[in-house]
């Protein structure tokens, strides 16, 4: 490391005398000044040693222990989740990633990843979300996506990348180098696979594309490496030294056993979101509180990474952002916290969205339609200025017997339903039931019925909500809905009792905003300066800060986890 590096490194390890700072309540000046709780003596023993220590095991944490690995380092990921039920973001996906056409322009490529992921080269934008970083960023994007076919199909043979119909493209086609690009989304697959927990052989064939196909092709080029996974062990807290270079991690095991770790090269947090920590979604998320919000991934995600960064002086960056929509939500809780599932059938004929006075506020096909679909969390948390407060939390889904009897709400085959952490039937029978789903036999009974629910809090008008559906059906017979402009092909009418109706709230897969970092995923602290030895990939450091194009989640698992590994691995060893 160069003088300077380690004369930055000494500047970031020097404490505010008398500063009091507890537990992880930090102050500004503490955070800017790098004077935390950060432990920096090394044990006088380390449990055990590495090169190169990957805290998680996701999609980001696979690939960056692959490319580590192939790079000469060696390689320990600790992983908080049992081996049994290891079920990470990534797993829990569809399955959707981005893989350009290599013959695609490249310039035009890095064009369109800078406007998704910071868009200050856009005419009609102020100023870029994360201009200090975009370029590189995009440039690496650029580099190394149009490889992500070919580097899954080299982990697995038997993994196939099958060409999306529906979310095929560029999102952004207004986007500078959408089109030269050549942009091409893949889903994931297998032709006969009988490894995957998810009895894929029973489900839909456009169900059988998903995230166990994505993830079991990087796990199995892990376990292929001989690269040691340690599970049931949950990172606690980096250790760093004098001079401020991360070289180690604490964690904790099964029954509370407390480990040391040591790291003779680099850290590589790969820990995921925060969509499961009520403190950090209340601190961070807009809208009406935890209450307001669900999310339908890994309920593992509790923000771990994001705070042993912060106590070694991590920057935060646009920690509010999230790939969210409009989601049902369940009465089941993790971490004190509803869990969501993911609800494409949003938007479908025979139904429609109002808000809690009985309301439609928007073309229910943006729900679920990309460019919009990852977005429409914006429209749900509104507040209203005069009245002071959100009147679409939640709102609420509407639909008829012959919806209910010809679809299924939430997808079987991936997310929390397909997992078994959320119970849900094909006829959406046993949430009725469970009184998940309100039911009654005229529009005014369901009506009835959502304004005694809790959350509505008395707002919904049973005449407002019969007088939208009228509409609506007007607009169905009239094969055009002027109000919204939603898309003809989903415009079917809600006229077969009984009724339903469903609460929605903002919500999706994942948080993306969390630690800053730089293109060669170096975690920066306040001051924009790399800490020394520490990098980072995924959720947690996601780089779709600006808009976030479906798939792209897995996307950046592939590239910067490549990336994040490689440089780790470049790293020279520590004595």
């Amino acid at each position: 490391m160069s003088k300077k590096g380690k004369t930055e490194g000494m500047d970031r390890r020097e404490f505010i005398k008398g500063a009091a700072i507890a537990g992880s309540a930090l102050t500004l000046s503490a955070l800017m000044s790098g004077a935390v709780e950060a432990k920096s003596v090394a044990p006088g023993k380390w449990t055990s040693e590495t090169d190169v220590l990957i805290l998680g095991f996701g999609g980001a944490g696979a690939c960056a222990a692959i490319e580590a690995h192939d790079a000469g380092a060696k390689v320990l990921i600790i992983e908080k989740q049992p081996q049994k039920t290891h079920y990470p973001n990534s797993r829990m996906s569809g399955g959707i990633f981005h893989s350009p056409d290599p013959a695609g322009d490249k310039e035009a490529l890095k064009s369109y990843a800078k406007a998704m992921f910071s868009g200050e080269n856009l005419p009609w934008m102020l100023e870029g979300e994360q201009p200090d970083v975009s370029d590189g960023l995009a440039q690496a994007w650029a580099d190394m996506s149009p490889q992500n076919i070919t580097f899954l199909k080299k982990l697995d043979p038997e993994f196939r990348g099958v060409p999306m119909s529906r979310f095929s493209g560029a999102a952004f086609p207004n986007f500078p180098g959408a089109k030269e690009s050549k942009y091409l989304v893949y889903g994931s697959s297998y032709t006969d696979r009988a490894s995957f927990d998810i009895p894929t052989k029973d489900l839909p064939k456009s169900q059988k594309m998903n995230g166990e196909a994505f993830f079991t092709a990087l796990r199995g080029g892990v376990e292929q490496r001989g690269i040691k996974i340690m599970y049931e062990t949950a990172a606690r807290q980096l250790i760093t030294n004098d001079a401020g270079e991360v070289i180690g991690a604490v964690a904790e095991q099964k029954g509370g056993k407390k480990i040391s770790v040591k790291a003779k090269k680099a850290v590589i947090i790969t820990t995921g979101g925060y969509e499961y920590n009520k403190e950090m979604r209340r601190a961070f998320l807009e809208g009406p509180g935890v209450e307001g919000w669900a999310f339908y991934g890994t309920p593992e995600n509790t923000g771990d990474g994001i705070e042993m960064a912060i106590k070694v002086g991590a920057q935060l960056a646009k920690v509010g952002k999230a790939a969210s929509r409009i989601i049902a939500a369940v009465p089941i809780r993790h971490n004190g916290l509803k869990m969501g599932l993911i609800t494409d059938s949003v938007g479908g004929p025979r139904s429609i969205v109002v808000d809690n006075f009985g309301k439609r506020y928007a073309a229910e096909t943006l729900v679920t339609t990309d460019p919009s679909r990852y977005f429409f969390y914006k429209e749900a948390i509104k507040f209203d200025i005069t009245k002071l407060l959100y009147p679409r939390c939640p709102s609420w889904m509407i639909f008829d017997e012959t919806f209910r009897s010809t679809r299924t709400i939430t997808s079987l085959g991936i997310s929390t339903a397909g997992f078994g952490m959320v119970p849900w039937t094909k006829d959406n029978m046993d949430a009725i039931n469970r009184g998940w789903i309100l039911k009654g036999n005229t529009i005014e009974e369901v009506a009835a019925k959502i304004k005694d629910h809790a959350e509505n809090r008395k707002l919904m008008d049973p005449a407002a909500l019969a007088k939208t559906i009228e509409k609506f059906n007007e607009a169905c017979k009239q094969g055009k809905d002027e109000e919204f402009e939603r898309k003809p092909a989903s415009l079917g009418p809600i006229d077969t009792p009984p009724y339903y109706a469903l609460p929605l709230y903002a919500g999706g897969p994942n948080t993306k905003g969390g630690i800053a970092c730089n293109a060669k995923r170096e975690v920066l602290d306040w001051r924009n300066m790399p800490i020394p030895r520490l990098y980072t990939a995924g959720e947690i450091s996601s780089v779709l800060k600006f808009v976030y194009q479906g798939g792209g989640n897995l996307t950046e698992c592939i590239v910067m986890g490549r990336i994040a590994g490689k440089n780790a691995a470049a790293q020279k060893p520590m004595k």
